[in-house]
């Protein structure tokens, strides 16, 4: 056991944030802690690395337990370099080189023992620690996070807050330690680095805590999910669409335990009224009261707590086949970002995803007349009417209330549709009357949401609109969107939430767009199915009986040969030429990667035939 927390609870004045919860690290397990905004998922966090102190309960942990935290605002101002800030989590290896080439100067004329020891000790700690290669592998995980050479010798406050954000997960994750905690690890990054940071994680040799609403990455990631629901945590074993099952079948079981209970206490208090006031049976009665006073109360998990928004979005008029035309149309501000040609057509529904920086936002902003084009055109089809939803718009600060707000923008209806329309979105009773600029960022996004449906648009162009939302809450709006009979155009990191939502994907490159006419799937997949059809082709021109157990022999011993050559690359790491070249390292770390993946398929292979053999 590397952690444990028993029975332990958290209060904030009169509001409970989770009670009695039992919570324990293994070994290297990779952990996921889910649960509605607002459920104690970062408090949590905070009370692992003791920056918050639970108000009861144990905590059972080794002494030089080494913890790593990031959060959603990891960024202290510093007027370091970048280089500075990323060599304090090296600060061992340093200590250890500066230790070995006193020992070196000292075995000029002692030759003992001990001081041989001492050496080889160190040198051994050295290399576990990576000493010959700590350089390269802070430019592979710099590099892989968005940056160049040239930006480690820059201040750390001249970057933006998300980039600054970066280098700190940088910095934790060259510190290595035992237990990394990492809240909402996905945001300010773009899609292909998320990828590599999963199979970073998955390797990572210690244990990992994180909180994320990015579902796909969880499922690539997590091995145990722990799940805080009114104030109370539940273990799951599995990765997060298996807690998604697993909580489906828990809430199956305890909606028949609620409504058998439910049945017991009707049939309990009708006897109770019936022979309460009789002399011979009072004492029945009373028995029958008291035994109700003693049940334990199964909560209804159909509760108003677990409300999500509902809501239709329904277009006005359904307007022409063809809704947008673009030609040629470069977008940018003082320079091209990238160049589109693109008809679209009624019903489509398509993600456009890319690097960050590559122009997706800035097309959006274009075709919605916020920025103006570079060259080209774009030309609206019939009756085509367009609601945009902006990230950074939804997060608007105002001085009306929640009703004042939705009701100004649309003051020709009445107050039950306003009123009726808010409690779709879950503003209902006083919410109405909140001020906005005390909402979360949560609850911002689904007042613009109520903005959205009220425009009855047939052309949805969204920007990113699951930012700021709960698992639960991506998930309605999901559902929302699934049930749109309009088009859409819409930018989003959230694979899960591209793959449920888009037809189409648009690729934009750093020279290139691409457009894709599948889900996300098959896009995620392309260069597979690409090799999978002209191995069916093959098979077709040429069939051929398989010798089972000759193919199994065979893939063994592709499998030897490249495991084999997996151990020669793995040496190069500790060879001068590489680990002073950190671009020689990541082609070196590539290459690893593509022999591991190139073993798993064979193995998977193997494992199919050997059934057989």
């Amino acid at each position: 056991m590397l952690y444990q927390i028993n029975k332990g609870s958290k209060s904030f004045g009169a509001n409970s944030v989770f009670s009695d919860i039992q919570f324990e690290i293994k070994n290297v397990e990779k952990i996921a802690i889910v649960g509605r905004n607002g459920c104690g998922k970062s408090t949590l966090l905070k009370c692992i690395n003791e920056e918050e102190r639970l108000d009861s309960g144990t905590i059972h942990k080794p002494n030089n337990l080494k913890i790593g935290y990031l959060s959603q605002k990891a960024v202290e101002e510093t007027d370091k370099t970048v280089s500075e800030e990323l060599n304090e989590a090296f600060i061992e290896i340093f200590e250890i080189e500066n230790e070995l080439k006193e020992i070196a100067i000292i075995m000029k004329d002692d030759h003992s023992d001990e001081i041989l020891n001492k050496f080889a000790s160190l040198q051994s700690r050295y290399e576990m620690l990576n000493g010959y290669s700590y350089k390269s592998e802070m430019m592979t995980v710099f590099t892989k996070f968005g940056f160049n050479e040239d930006d480690l010798n820059r201040k750390v406050n001249t970057f933006s807050g998300g980039q600054q954000t970066r280098i700190a997960f940088v910095k934790l994750l060259l510190s290595k330690p035992d237990i990394l905690l990492l809240d909402e690890p996905t945001n300010h990054l773009d899609l292909e680095t998320i990828k590599w940071l999963e199979g970073y994680l998955k390797r990572y040799p210690k244990a990992v805590v994180l909180v994320s609403h990015d579902r796909m990455f969880l499922d690539d990631v997590v091995d145990v999910v722990y799940e805080i629901e009114y104030g109370k945590m539940s273990k799951y074993v599995g990765n997060y669409s298996s807690y998604v099952i697993q909580k489906k079948n828990d809430l199956e079981r305890m909606q028949i335990a609620y409504n058998n209970q439910q049945k017991d206490i009707e049939r309990l208090e009708a006897l109770i009224e019936r022979f309460r006031y009789k002399k011979t049976k009072a004492s029945f009665a009373q028995s029958k009261i008291k035994y109700l006073e003693r049940m334990d109360r199964i909560e209804n998990p159909n509760s108003p707590d677990n409300k999500t928004f509902k809501a239709k979005f329904r277009p006005k008029v359904k307007g022409g086949k063809t809704v947008l035309t673009i030609e040629d149309l470069s977008v940018g501000y003082d320079k091209e970002l990238c160049n589109i040609s693109l008809k679209i057509h009624r019903g489509d529904k398509i993600a456009i995803v890319g690097a960050n920086g590559t122009g997706k936002s800035t097309l959006l902003k274009t075709l919605v007349n916020l920025v103006e084009p570079l060259k080209g055109s774009f030309l609206y089809g019939h009756q085509i009417e367009v609601g945009y939803f902006d990230q950074q718009l939804a997060q608007f600060d105002s001085n009306k209330t929640v009703l004042e707000e939705l009701w100004d923008e649309y003051p020709d209806l009445d107050m039950t549709t306003i009123r009726t329309i808010l409690g779709q979105f879950l503003f209902s009773a006083d919410d109405v009357f909140k001020n906005v600029s005390v909402l979360s960022g949560g609850e911002k996004v689904r007042l613009s949401f109520a903005k959205l449906l009220l425009k009855h648009a047939n052309f949805l162009i969204l920007d990113e609109p699951t930012n700021h939302l709960d698992i639960p809450g991506k998930e309605a709006f999901e559902e929302s969107l699934n049930d749109y009979d309009g088009t859409i155009l819409f930018v989003s990191h959230d694979r899960y939430f591209i793959k449920q939502i888009a037809t189409s994907i648009i690729e934009i490159g750093e020279n290139n767009v691409e457009y894709y006419p599948y889900g996300y799937e098959e896009y995620s997949q392309k260069e597979e199915i690409e090799t999978k059809e002209v191995e069916v082709k093959n098979v077709k021109e040429k069939p051929k009986p398989i010798n089972i157990k000759r193919e199994v022999k065979k893939l063994e011993n592709k499998i030897q040969e490249l495991e084999e050559l997996l151990e020669e690359k793995r040496s190069l790491r500790f060879e001068p030429e590489y680990y002073h070249d950190y671009k020689k390292m990541n082609e070196l770390d590539s290459e690893i990667d593509d022999i591991h993946n190139q073993i798993e398929k064979l193995m998977s292979k193997w494992e199919d035939l050997a059934e057989y053999d």
